[in-house]
This record gives structure tokens, C-alpha cells and sequence, in this order.
């Protein structure tokens, strides 16, 4: 799996503090899903079914936060690498946490696996939903302006594959166009102009 970062020089990670910020973005997920859960049960039971009932659910999303920071960040730094290896690592210790809930071995592995397998390849494919990051020195006008020109074709290619008619017109057209139309019918057009 490609390595991430570019530069030789791996700057360790401070895995608990890493761990416990994101058991709290995944703990306060937990939460809203627990909310949910609670405000759309079928049974009236009260507000502090949020806790009684549904705080398991805030429960396994702070631990699989948790254990997936804290593995990413220990493979990373006993690797002394960032790469793809270390997510999967901790996705795979993070998504058997749901496992652990349903205290089967095969739900172990198997969510274990299905998490290490969704995160490493969002991680391989850029770690972004749009993409690769874009270089930041380069301003992205001229970025595209440079695209459009690379994919530019000129004008007698086009013509030459395409033809004349149909909005593509090569230089000339006008010209080309009353010599066809008095050499076909016998009429002069030179003194009609063209809708085009």
C-alpha cells in the first residue's frame, strides 16, 4: 500500500491524546444516534432511555473512535511510517468493537474486517471524498486554464473528422458555401448573407 506522505521524515504521534479526541467526534456521534434512536421508539420511555437504553450505542461509537485512533497511532509510530497499513490496523481494532457488542467470534473478525477494509481503501484512494489534494502553490484558474488548453484540438481536426454544418465551421465556410450553391443550382448568393 502507497505511502501517504512524501518526505523520509516520520514526526511521532502523541496516540492517547489522539485517541481521546477522536473518542469524543465519535462519542458525540454516538450520541446523536442515540437521540434518534430514543426520540423514534415506539414506547413512550422517557428522556432517560437515552442513557438506560440507547447508551450503548453512544458507548461502542466512543470505543471504536477510540481504539481505531490509538491503533493508527501506536502502528505509526512503532512502523516509524504513515501509510495506508496503519488504517487498516485501526479499522480493524475499531470496527471489532462492534463485534465485541455482539460478543460472537465471527462478528469480531467480520466487522473488524469490513471496517479495515472500508477505511484503508478511502485512506489508499486519497483519504477525501473529493480526491487527491491539490498542490496549494498552483492557483486552480490557472490549473484549469492549462486543462482546457491540453484538450484543445484545432479547428481543421475537427472539421476534417466531423465536417462542415451543425455549428462547426472552418475558415472560410462562407466562401465554400456560394461556390457549392451556384455550381449546384446556377444561383448567386454572393449578395444574400448567410444565417449563420
Amino acid at each position: 500500500m502507497a505511502p501517504q506522505e512524501h518526505n523520509n521524515q516520520y514526526h511521532p504521534r502523541d496516540a492517547i491524546a489522539f485517541a481521546v479526541e477522536s473518542a469524543l467526534v465519535t462519542g458525540g456521534a454516538g450520541a446523536f444516534f442515540a437521540g434518534i434512536q430514543n426520540t423514534i421508539a415506539r414506547q413512550n420511555i422517557g428522556a432517560m432511555g437515552f442513557f438506560s437504553r440507547f447508551g450503548s450505542t453512544t458507548a461502542v461509537f466512543t470505543a471504536m473512535g477510540a481504539s481505531y485512533a490509538f491503533a493508527k497511532a501506536v502502528s505509526a509510530n512503532l512502523r516509524e511510517k504513515e501509510d495506508t497499513w496503519n488504517t487498516a490496523l485501526g479499522g480493524f481494532v475499531g470496527g471489532s468493537m462492534i463485534g465485541l457488542r455482539l460478543r460472537t467470534t465471527p462478528a469480531f473478525f467480520g466487522y473488524g474486517a469490513l471496517a479495515s477494509i472500508l477505511l484503508s481503501t478511502f485512506e489508499y484512494g486519497g483519504g477525501r471524498f473529493s480526491g487527491y489534494k491539490k498542490d496549494p502553490t498552483i492557483d486552480e484558474v490557472d490549473r484549469k486554464t492549462e486543462l482546457r488548453k491540453n484538450r484543445r484540438r484545432p479547428i481543421e481536426e475537427t472539421v476534417a473528422e466531423l465536417g462542415e454544418g451543425r455549428g462547426i465551421y472552418g475558415p472560410g465556410y462562407e466562401a465554400r458555401r456560394q461556390e457549392r450553391i451556384k455550381a449546384r443550382y446556377g444561383i448567386d448568393v454572393s449578395s444574400v448573407p448567410s444565417a449563420h
